[in-house]
């Protein structure tokens, strides 16, 4: 049964699918294709319509996950000031990125779990659209770096402050000291390339 109460009876079996693993992931409750059948309030053997075993459904939600991240950072990136320069910017990116991975742990942890499958052309293609963000920013904001590079630092930082407050290492709350911690840790690190005041 679906947290909504109610059985899936029309409309997209798929996304009905997808939305009860994201739940039962995110409630903790075990995870197989029989249980998100059974919470979507399908047959057991509906699934099996849209994903080929619980890899094929494991990548869906990946890929969800993934989409709904980029998004985020998307809404970040355009929260951001039209003025605002690389701290407040990437600030803005990080905390969205570490945010994401407190409200979805478990979807979390399922997007990067995983090795990187070079055959799935969904998850790949959701990955590099992710990437592309932080990538589009820098290209703007400091187009003389090695966007590459930079990119897959600052992407480093994020995800371990991630998993460092998901793991318990770091506190994962209130909201607003997770923000503040992360945008510290931005600004620290860009304050290394920047010439010293005068």
């Amino acid at each position: 049964m679906s947290t909504s109460g109610k059985s899936y009876h029309h409309g997209d079996l798929r996304q009905a699918l997808l939305t009860a693993a994201i739940e039962s992931l995110e409630a903790g409750e075990p995870f197989s294709m029989r249980a998100v059948a059974r919470r979507a309030g399908v047959s057991q053997t509906a699934p099996y319509r849209h994903f080929a075993d619980r890899a094929a459904l494991d990548s869906a939600v990946a890929v969800e996950g993934f989409k709904v991240l980029t998004a985020d950072l998307a809404a970040a990136r355009a929260a951001s000031h039209s003025a605002a320069g690389p701290v407040e910017v990437l600030g803005n990116l990080g905390v969205a990125y570490v945010g994401f991975a407190l409200r979805r742990p478990a979807v979390f942890r399922l997007m990067f779990g995983n090795e990187c499958d070079d055959e799935n052309a969904d998850r790949v293609l959701a990955s590099k659209k992710l990437h592309g963000v932080l990538d589009e920013v820098l290209e703007n904001l400091v187009p003389a770096a090695n966007v590459p590079n930079l990119s897959t630092g600052l992407w480093g930082i994020a995800h371990g402050l991630a998993f460092l407050h998901l793991d318990g290492k770091l506190r994962p709350h209130p909201a607003t000291e997770v923000d503040a911690r992360v945008r510290a840790a931005i600004a620290a690190v860009l304050a290394i390339g920047a010439p010293a005041a005068s």
